[in-house]
């Protein structure tokens, strides 16, 4: 009885809310539709009474591009989608790209960055990264092609490079007496495959793998450089230009804030304030209005959060679970998530 109770009123809100919300976002136009074809609604974040606003968009955890939720949407989308809506509403002068992750997936970082330097070529409005605890790696990737880079000086980033792992469990399937039989059409069909005598493990798969590897690094390399030669010409030399040797730098090592500002990396030591100031200095305004983009909560939502329990109770699903990250898969990823 009383579950059935907070159900009925917890849709009551939801119906209530709804309504509120769709005749909100008909008069100011805070609705629309991303590349997804599902629908993002504005939200404000700080109301400071201005004609402009500055867009945040976060980043946060493991960069990919599997979907999580119930929604089916998935981190590339999303940031997509939210590109979209500051392109669409000529009151978003700038973006604030909030990023907390410690990298992920090389091509969904690579989408992400992609859409971040379309995005200010196209519409010519500036995105500043922001970086909390963490932006290594595939966090450090999405932030390069930002005109602006903040980090705190505690910040970790850098790890500039590219992982892949799996493991070789044939030791143990010797001591239990498990022999593999595999059968392939190449020579290389099983590349990386847990099952093989170290003495099985040709050379020319390691120089495959290898090759592979350093060839993505080199993009990792290619987007660094870039991103900061356009960030300097952009901000006419204001800012941090990379130091001459900044390569030896980027061997995969993690950098704290400071030492990535000394060395070029970022262009400014601060919190997020200090984004958002240096986001309406990079627009020229004065004065802005902080929005976020976020799905509206629907009646869908409220069901998806309630699911079955084996042993009677009631079990809250949230909605997300974290990407679990995948052998065989090229990362870039900091080694503080490695275990």
């Amino acid at each position: 009885m009383v579950l059935a109770l907070v159900l009925a009123f917890l849709l009551g809100l939801v119906l209530f809310t709804n309504v509120a919300r769709s005749t909100l976002n008909w008069s100011m136009g805070g609705k629309t539709g991303g590349q997804s074809g599902r629908w993002l609604e504005e939200v404000s974040v700080e109301n400071n009474s201005s004609d402009h606003k500055i867009a945040i968009i976060d980043v946060e955890g493991i960069i990919s591009s599997m979907s999580v939720g119930h929604r089916g949407r998935n981190m590339v989308d999303l940031i997509a989608d939210e590109l979209k809506m500051a392109a669409q509403d000529r009151a978003v002068k700038a973006v604030i790209l909030k990023v907390d992750s410690p990298g992920g997936e090389v091509m969904a970082s690579d989408d992400i960055s992609r859409a971040l330097l379309e995005f200010q070529d196209k519409y010519q409005k500036p995105v500043v990264a922001a970086m909390g605890g963490l932006g290594a790696s595939g966090g450090y990737y999405i932030s390069a092609p930002c005109q602006w880079i903040v980090a705190n000086e505690l910040t970790m980033t850098g790890s500039i490079g590219v992982i892949m792992s799996s493991f070789n469990y044939r030791g143990l399937l010797d001591k239990i007496g498990v022999f593999p039989q595999v059968y392939k059409s190449g020579r290389f069909k099983d590349m990386l495959r847990g099952s093989k005598k170290p003495e099985e493990i040709q050379p020319e798969e390691v120089q495959m793998i290898q090759s592979m590897i350093d060839e993505t690094y080199q993009k990792f390399v290619s987007v660094v450089q870039q991103g900061r030669d356009r960030a300097q010409k952009e901000n006419k030399g204001e800012g941090k230009a990379l130091i001459n040797n900044w390569k030896d730098l980027a061997d995969g090592r993690v950098l704290t804030g400071k030492q990535a500002y000394d060395s070029g990396f970022v262009d400014e030591l601060g919190d997020f304030d200090a984004a958002v100031r240096r986001a309406r200095k990079l627009a020229k305004i004065q004065d802005a209005n902080l929005v976020r983009y976020q799905e509206p909560f629907g009646i869908a939502n409220l069901f998806s959060l309630f699911g079955q329990s084996e042993n009677g109770s009631l079990k809250i699903d949230l909605g997300f679970e974290l990407p679990k990250l995948q052998a065989g898969r090229l990362y870039f990823l900091s080694p503080t998530v490695l275990h």
